[in-house]
């Protein structure tokens, strides 16, 4: 049996096809760890998902889009505003602790942090791009 994951501390889980869900420990951002990341579970094709915690202080500095499927976010705490640019429209969103939204694919999306929040994020990250903001 696999140890907890602490996403808290870190931690990822990878969602794959026939319903795995792969643990990573110390999930890392560093481009030579994504590389291997997306090698790893390239068999998983656009299904993919990456499920991710993230604690944010200040509002993001640039914009990112995910253009093979949908994202979640879900707040856990704080409060902020996700923005979404999707075909030529923008869009705010706010949110409080248990609210969650669907950035939709190939939306651009960018956040407003009003007070120190945290969020999950199940993210199909395949091609994932970004933009200064």
């Amino acid at each position: 049996m696999e140890a907890p994951v602490n996403l808290l501390e870190g931690d990822a889980l990878h969602l794959g096809l026939d319903a795995t869900a792969t643990p990573m420990p110390k999930f890392s951002w560093a481009p030579d760890d994504l590389a291997a990341y997306v090698e790893r579970f390239a068999g998983d094709g656009d299904e993919g998902r990456l499920v991710v915690m993230f604690h944010s202080e200040e509002s993001w500095d640039s914009w990112e889009r995910h253009p093979v499927g949908e994202e979640v976010v879900l707040l856990v705490s704080g409060r902020m505003d996700l923005l979404q640019e999707h075909d030529g429209e923008q869009r705010r969103v706010p949110m409080v602790p248990g609210t969650a939204v669907v950035n939709p694919k190939g939306a651009w999306h960018t956040a407003d942090v009003h007070e120190p929040s945290t969020a999950v994020f199940i993210t199909p990250g395949r091609g994932t791009e970004h933009r200064p903001r």
